[in-house]
Formats: structure tokens, sequence, C-alpha cells
């Protein structure tokens, strides 16, 4: 299986981690679980899969006020899920890893983003991407958080 990674020479690259008092499965099934994203997610308010998530699965999706259209890369249950997209001037790759850490899951995520817009606006962009990380781990943290509690 082909590992994708970020861009690690983008214009804007973010990175974000922590440890969630869940187990990795439970981790797992929140985040692999696209159509119910809207619902413990707080930055996404629609999705629409084409078929079930796997590699070469596309995606449309809305966050905020931007409109994404993604295809899922890599899927590697529990520990890895990598996609790339695309919007507005913006080419993405994202990718999720997680491990086991004593009882709860590390999870660490990191994201890139390339293409005109993103190097005009560099400096914003790199604000809006760590802001998105650290709210995509909090919201996936609390729900599979609240998962594990039963």
């Amino acid at each position: 299986m082909q590992r994708i990674t970020v861009d690690p020479r983008a214009p804007a690259l973010g990175r974000h981690e922590a440890v969630v008092n869940a187990p990795i499965d439970v981790v797992w099934r929140v985040l692999s679980d696209f159509e119910h994203w809207p619902e413990w997610n707080t930055s996404v308010s629609r999705i629409e899969l084409d078929g079930p998530a796997r590699v070469g699965t596309t995606f449309e999706w809305s966050a905020g006020s931007s409109r994404i259209v993604s295809r899922i890369e890599e899927v590697d249950p529990p520990t890895r899920l990598a996609w790339s997209g695309k919007m507005a001037g913006i080419r993405a790759i994202h990718v999720w890893e997680l491990s086991r850490h004593g009882s709860g899951t590390r999870v660490r995520t990191e994201e890139s983003f390339q293409g005109w817009i993103v190097k005009l606006l560099a400096g914003p962009m790199r604000k809006v991407l760590a802001k998105a990380l650290a709210q995509g781990v909090g919201d996936l943290a609390k729900e599979a958080e609240r998962r594990a509690r039963g």
C-alpha cells in the first residue's frame, strides 16, 4: 500500500497531536465513519460519499463556507487514514495517524495546502489550518471519549 504524506514544502502546513482517553478502535470508528462527521465535527455541515469509505472513494463536503471535493487515498485500520481534496484555489492532503497510548489513543493529524491562493495568503492560511486541525482533533476526542464511556 502506498503511504500518503503531506507536502513538507507546501506554503501552508499544519500539525496537531493529542492523547484521547478512548481505545484506538473507538477513535477509528468515529474518524472513519465519514457519513456521520456532521454529528460530531463542528466544522462539517454536510458530506456525501459516492461509495463505501475505501481508497478511491470520492466525497463532497462543506466545512464552514467552503465546498470541498476529496478522494480517499489511504485506509489502514485502525491506524491511518488519508485523503486529498480541492477547493477554490487550494489543493490539500490530510493525513490522520492513530496509535495506542496506554488505555487511550495518540491522535496525530497533519495537512498541507498548495495553490495560488495559498501562496498569496500563506501566513493567514497557516493560522486557519492550525485552528482547524486543533478543532478537528478536539471534536474527535470529545466524541470518541463520549462513546467510550457508553
